[in-house]
């Protein structure tokens, strides 16, 4: 009989940290350009899927980089499900990750684990971490929900059993989705039957990618002879997510001369979007020297296969040992999607939903000898082990029991699901988004909801994140014009590309601060202020903090090329911030909420004084942040830049020779080692060496 267990997963894990309390503004560094001399030679639904709704802004999800490198001994959540032949580990707070699929016949591992929990910025929203099976949903990239709880319970199997359900709400797209693990009696394969629903009466973009982590010292098998393989323009090797790239059709297993399909045969990082056959059966492996490995395969609504490697270069080493910790063996991802490429994005329909089930499991083929002959030993082994039919047959007994209730509760999510089915009235069977999970997070929009007002926050406290939906947004509009109200409304305006509204919106803010608003604020002719709306301007109260607004006007003014006014707008930003901080003694790590909103806003100010040639006001603002801010990677890193901005070059040096690490260095940044070729001629040492692509010419 399969069971379902709590237990406590025990290992080296670096604190997540608080969010970034600013909302982002500025524009996504995962925006996806792909040359028009290729768009001619894309099939059509690809060219349609690459154009359909890209992701433009993160709102309202907030950026998560409050982590820092030092590892300590940490107790994490876990979930077993487990029959007689596999036992899964799951991370309910972990985005639902399966972080170990065992084999016990043979005691072997299927999945690349991770040793240490460590995150990175390598998600949508920053914190990420590698190993194991992620469920990623919402749009490119990793998902928001990388390091974020999920609700899970148990929920009756089609076999009698039991089964294990996560299921959340995936908030830059406003879906709810679900992924149900099955283990049937005596099967060497783990069933995840997976749902995507939208309750919306308009469509909606979707994606989803199941990303599984393996071993890199294997050889990778798909059903394909040819592959999608974003690249430079000059043509040298792969890129990462988020670089100006061709895309082309290459030859599978070998292209350039190189059998790629065994990772550790590539130099620099890489993306290989497998071009299945319609009639083909979806799978994809990942086997040994000795053809042992683990299969991944699906019904065929799981149409895309893709393998990434890192590659052997020096910056692809770099970030393998960064991921984990030096001596830990690399890894490469074996990937299943909706579409062909990671650059799609799928319309689904009002009130409709998409599902397929997976199966995971063990298989043993030869990996060597003429590709072909591989594909079809390894095809007839996975069709004895798991007939095509059989996945099929699972899928039809799976469906009936997806709106099945949950029993037992054994992890909680956010509350923002909650929110939204008390907003619109939604019935979602099996997957229940109670009031009880409502938090602290939801409860200002809980009370726009139901008293058609924000609360003021108290104690000068940051403006929690903001709700940029339609509905949400029409709500703002005729609330009451309180300073909070119309920093809301800005974001939601901007969010939604009405930058001028917005912008006003946030200058209405400030002059209601400064006691030059009249009791009626003027409205723009399209606005139901100005139509006659029984909204009144209110005065300051608790909430009277400037610093908000004014750092929404700046970002505003930077993207508009007003670098000065950016500068100004920041320097009293930063002012004000400081003037309402609460005096009085902090201990070394500081006050975490101001800490992090000092930190991030002093961060963005000195970037913007730079820019600007300000120095000595970023020096200013350099010097009022917390010294546990200063000692942090990023800030020495910026502490460099200042120094080099003034013309102190060795002191700037020096930073380099001390040693830091910034913990949130995004994937494909190249800010490090742009400084250090300003600052030595010497080769980039390799302790700062990330760069994923060959130098420029």
């Amino acid at each position: 009989m399969t069971t379902i267990r709590r237990e406590v997963l025990t290992l080296p894990a670096a604190p997540l940290g608080p969010d970034n309390p600013l909302p982002l503004l500025r524009p996504l560094d995962e925006a996806h350009r792909i040359d028009d001399r290729d768009r001619a030679d894309l099939p059509r639904d690809m060219a349609r899927q690459i154009d359909y709704e890209p992701l433009r802004s993160l709102l309202p999800v907030r950026i998560r980089d409050g982590y820092g490198r030092r590892r300590a001994p940490s107790g994490l959540d876990a979930l077993v499900i487990e029959n007689d032949r596999l036992r899964a580990t799951v991370l309910p707070a972990l985005g639902g990750r399966i972080a170990s699929l065992r084999h016990k016949p043979t005691d072997r591992e299927l999945l690349y684990v991770n040793p240490v929990l460590q995150p990175a910025n390598f998600a949508l929203n920053g914190a990420w971490f590698s190993g194991g099976i992620e469920w990623n949903i919402g749009a490119t990239g990793h998902t928001t929900l990388s390091c974020s709880p999920v609700h899970a319970a148990r929920v009756p199997a089609p076999d009698g059993g039991q089964m294990l359900r996560l299921w959340e709400w995936e908030r830059l797209r406003d879906l709810p989705f679900q992924v149900d693990l099955w283990l049937p009696d005596g099967s060497d394969f783990l069933y995840v039957g997976a749902r995507i629903r939208n309750p919306h009466e308009h469509p909606v973009p979707t994606y989803w990618w199941s990303n599984i982590a393996v071993p890199e010292n294997r050889r990778v098998l798909a059903p394909a002879d040819e592959a999608w393989l974003p690249h430079c323009p000059k043509g040298v090797g792969g890129t990462p997510i988020g670089y100006e790239r061709r895309l082309r059709r290459v030859p599978v297993p070998e292209y350039d001369g190189i059998d790629r399909t065994y990772p550790l045969n590539s130099t620099y990082a890489a993306d290989y979007f497998y071009e299945v056959p319609d009639d083909r059966r979806r799978w994809i492996a990942a086997l040994d020297e000795h053809g042992h490995g683990l299969v991944q395969t699906s019904t065929d609504v799981l149409r895309g296969r893709k393998l990434f490697v890192w590659g052997t270069g020096p910056g692809g080493r770099r970030w393998q040992e960064w991921l984990t910790e030096p001596g830990t063996g690399g890894y490469c991802e074996i990937q299943a999607g909706l579409v062909r490429t990671q650059l799609e994005h799928v319309r689904l329909e009002a009130e409709s939903e998409v599902s397929w089930l997976e199966a995971y499991g063990p298989l043993d083929a030869s990996p060597e000898g003429d590709w072909h002959s591989v594909l079809r030993g390894a095809e007839d082994r996975l069709e004895a082990a798991l007939p095509r039919a059989d996945v099929d047959d699972a899928y039809d007994a799976w469906l009936p029991y997806a709106d099945a209730e949950p029993g037992e509760r054994l992890a909680t999510g956010s509350g923002w699901g909650a929110l939204e089915v008390l907003r619109a009235g939604w019935k979602l069977p099996g997957t229940p988004f109670d009031e009880d999970t409502l938090g602290e997070q939801q409860r200002p929009w809980l009370h726009l909801l139901r008293a058609g007002s924000l609360p003021e926050p108290e104690h000068h406290e940051p403006p929690g994140g903001t709700l940029v939906a339609r509905p949400w947004r029409d709500m703002l509009e005729t609330t009451a014009a309180t300073p909070l109200a119309e920093y809301h409304l800005g974001v939601a305006q901007w969010h939604g590309g009405d930058r001028a509204q917005a912008v006003r919106s946030w200058e209405r803010g400030l002059q209601s601060l400064q006691g030059l608003e009249s009791a009626r604020s003027p409205r723009s002719p399209r606005s139901p202020r100005s139509a006659g709306s029984a909204r009144r301007a209110q005065g300051p109260g608790a909430a009277a903090d400037r610093w908000p607004l004014l750092r929404c006007l700046a970002v505003a003014d930077r993207e508009d090329g007003h670098h000065e006014r950016a500068a100004d707008r920041y320097a009293e930003a930063f002012a004000d911030l400081c003037a309402r901080r609460p005096d009085g003694p902090r201990d070394a790590g500081g006050d975490s909420r101001w800490t992090a909103v000092a930190a991030a806003l002093g961060g963005e100010a000195i970037g913007a004084l730079l820019a600007a040639g300000r120095t000595a006001d970023a020096r200013a603002v350099w010097e009022r942040l917390e010294p546990v801010t200063r000692a942090r990677g990023r800030f020495r890193l910026t502490e460099a830049e200042l120094l080099a901005a003034e013309g102190r070059r060795e002191e700037a040096r020096a930073v380099f020779d001390e040693g830091f690490e910034v913990a949130d260095l995004r994937e494909g940044a190249e800010s490090i080692g742009l400084l250090w070729a300003r600052l030595d001629d010497a080769p980039l040492p390799a302790r700062y060496d990330f760069r994923m692509r060959p130098d420029r010419e």
